[in-house]
C-alpha cells in the first residue's frame, strides 16, 4: 500500500447508550486534531449482522483482499512464509458453547484459558474425526489452529469478533455449503461431553471446549502477494466493548490518543502521508492528508470537529 502510517482502530465508537454517554466527557485532544487536519477518504455503512466487521473490512480492503469473505488463514499462511499457493484453509477457534432452548452462545475465547499443552492435546483428539472428512488439522497457537481443505474455498464464514460472547446462530455458516461442519459440530460435542479432556478441565474449574469457530476460510487470489507496509491495527478497545465495560472503554481510547495517535498527528505535522480508519460495528470511516485548496485548508482549521459527533456514528 501506498500509506507511509495507517492506523486502523477497532470498536473506536458504538451506538449504545452507555458508550453515547462515556463520550459525553472524553477528552481526546490528538484524535480531534487529526480530525481538523484530515479529510474523509472513504465510508463504510454496514450493519451489525455483517459476517465480517468494519476494521476487518477496513484492512481486507488496505491490502486487497476481498472484504466479505477474507481468506484471513491463507494470508497469515503467507505471512509466515508458508506459501499455501492456491490452498483453501481457515482458522479453528476451540470454544465454549452454552446452548439452550432459544440460544446457542459462545463465551469468550480468552475465558477458556488454554494453554499450549492443553490445546496440542485437545488437537490429538480431535484431528484424525477431521481428517476422515478432507480435512487437515495444523496446530498455530494455543487459542487457534489451521484447517486445510477444499470445503473452505468458497466457504462464507463469520469473523470470531461477531461471535465472542453472542447467540452463534445468526452467523452460523450455510449448511447448504458446511454440512459436513455442522455435523463435525454435532460429533464433537458428543465426543468431548464426557471426554476424559473436559474431565480435566472441570476438575481445574475451566470451562469445557464443546464447541469449534470456522473462521477467515477461504484462498488467496491467484498471484497474490502480501504488501511490504501493511496498515496497523490497534484492538485494544476490543475487550472493553465486547464486555460492554464503557468506563473502560474509555479508559483504553485515552491511552490509545497518547499512545498512538500522538505519533500520527505528528507524522502528518511533519506532511508524512498519513491515513486514520476509526471502525464501530456498523460503519467504518477512512481519513486522510489529501492535497486540498489552500481556502479549504483555513475552513477547516476553524471548524469544530468533536470526536464524540464522529464516533458515535460508528
Amino acid at each position: 500500500m501506498s500509506d507511509t502510517h495507517h492506523l486502523i482502530v477497532s470498536y473506536a465508537g458504538s451506538c449504545e447508550a452507555a458508550c453515547l454517554q462515556a463520550l459525553q466527557d472524553l477528552a481526546l485532544p490528538h484524535l480531534g486534531a487529526l480530525l481538523k487536519s484530515l479529510t474523509i477518504s472513504h465510508t463504510d455503512n454496514g450493519d451489525e449482522r455483517d459476517f465480517a466487521p468494519p476494521h476487518e473490512r477496513a484492512l481486507a480492503r488496505a491490502l486487497g483482499l476481498p472484504t466479505d469473505a477474507t481468506p484471513w488463514a491463507a494470508l497469515h499462511q503467507a505471512q509466515q512464509g508458508h506459501h499455501p499457493g492456491n490452498t483453501a484453509c481457515a482458522f479453528v477457534t476451540p470454544s465454549h458453547w452454552r446452548i439452550g432452548a432459544d440460544r446457542v452462545h459462545m463465551g469468550d475465547p480468552s475465558a477458556t484459558q488454554l494453554d499450549d499443552a492443553a490445546s496440542q492435546a485437545l488437537l490429538s483428539i480431535v484431528a484424525p474425526w477431521f481428517l476422515e472428512d478432507g480435512i487437515a488439522l495444523h496446530y498455530d497457537r494455543a487459542d487457534r489452529w489451521l484447517a486445510e481443505g477444499e470445503i473452505f474455498r468458497d466457504l462464507r464464514t463469520a469473523s470470531i469478533d461477531r461471535v465472542a460472547q453472542r447467540d452463534v446462530r445468526p452467523w452460523l455458516p450455510d449448511i447448504s455449503q458446511a454440512k459436513v461442519l455442522h455435523r463435525l459440530q454435532s460429533e464433537m460435542q458428543m465426543l468431548l461431553y464426557t471426554h476424559a479432556f473436559n474431565d480435566g478441565r472441570e476438575a481445574a474449574r475451566l470451562p469445557a471446549i464443546n464447541a469449534f469457530w470456522f473462521h477467515g476460510a477461504g484462498a488467496l487470489p491467484a498471484g497474490y502477494r502480501v504488501p511490504a507496509n501493511p496498515p496497523a491495527v490497534d484492538d485494544r478497545l476490543r475487550s472493553p466493548t465486547l464486555a460492554s465495560n464503557w468506563p473502560a472503554w474509555a479508559k483504553a481510547w485515552q491511552a490509545l490518543d497518547a499512545e498512538a495517535l500522538a505519533p500520527l498527528q505528528q507524522a502528518a505535522a511533519a506532511r508524512q502521508t498519513v491515513a486514520l480508519t476509526l471502525c464501530g460495528e456498523h460503519n467504518a470511516v477512512t481519513y486522510r492528508n489529501t492535497a486540498q485548496p489552500l481556502w479549504q485548508k483555513i475552513k477547516q482549521q476553524f471548524t469544530a470537529v468533536r470526536p464524540a459527533d464522529v464516533l458515535k456514528q460508528l
